[in-house]
């Protein structure tokens, strides 16, 4: 019990800090709605899902230095600074007041953001070495314990993510936002560029 409260704080404490999936949700919350948000949210949770279940059976393809682990690196600086760019080059002209009664649209909206969200957790280069980091910690725990490991972080980031989509989709949160919004743009998309930059410089280093 001790080492499941550990590595549960460890995992916890790395979601307080703010990336990639952070800003997603939270720009998807502002602009189109929790609801939608929460697409993004089980997204990000079933990429999560996976890098655990590759990292706790594991997968040494995932490993620091991998050809995939390499690969993915690469991708996720691409996908990264896609995204910073996004936040900049419509920064300020993000429409707070999400569309309403268009089931199909909104469908579709989730959807879309159910692909955003898996997208920028599969291709976030933190994510693989931070699982497989605390895969090492619980290396000689039983199946069981790792399935409990497993489904709790699995959990812990769904609602997380659905926590801030909820916080920031709520409306008299969401006017107090709307004036911050444009500035937390920019500055996402300033650091999103800047995390892919020393990823890219890491591996050229390396």
């Amino acid at each position: 019990m001790e080492q499941f409260l550990i590595v549960a704080t460890a995992h916890f404490l790395a979601l307080l800090s703010p990336g990639p999936d952070f800003f997603l949700v939270a720009r998807t919350s502002a602009t189109a709605g929790w609801r939608v948000a929460s697409g993004a949210c089980l997204g990000i949770a079933l990429a999560n899902g996976l890098f655990i279940g590759a990292a706790f059976t594991g997968m040494s393809a995932l490993h620091d230095g991998s050809a995939l682990f390499i690969a993915l690196q690469l991708a996720g600086c691409a996908y990264l600074l896609y995204i910073g760019a996004l936040f900049l080059r419509h920064a300020g002209h993000s429409n707070l007041v999400p569309a309403a009664g268009r089931c199909a649209q909104a469908a579709h909206g989730w959807l879309q953001s159910l692909g955003m969200g898996f997208a920028s957790g599969i291709l976030n280069p933190k994510n693989a070495l931070f699982y497989a980091s605390l895969a090492s910690m619980v290396a000689s725990s039983s199946a069981a314990w790792k399935l409990a490991y497993g489904s709790w972080m699995f959990a812990i980031v769904l609602l997380w993510d659905l926590l801030v989509a909820v916080a920031i989709g709520n409306q008299r949160v969401l006017r107090r936002f709307a004036r911050a919004l444009p500035w937390l743009e920019r500055a996402s998309g300033a650091m999103l560029m800047l995390l892919a930059a020393a990823v890219l410089m890491h591996l050229l280093l390396g």
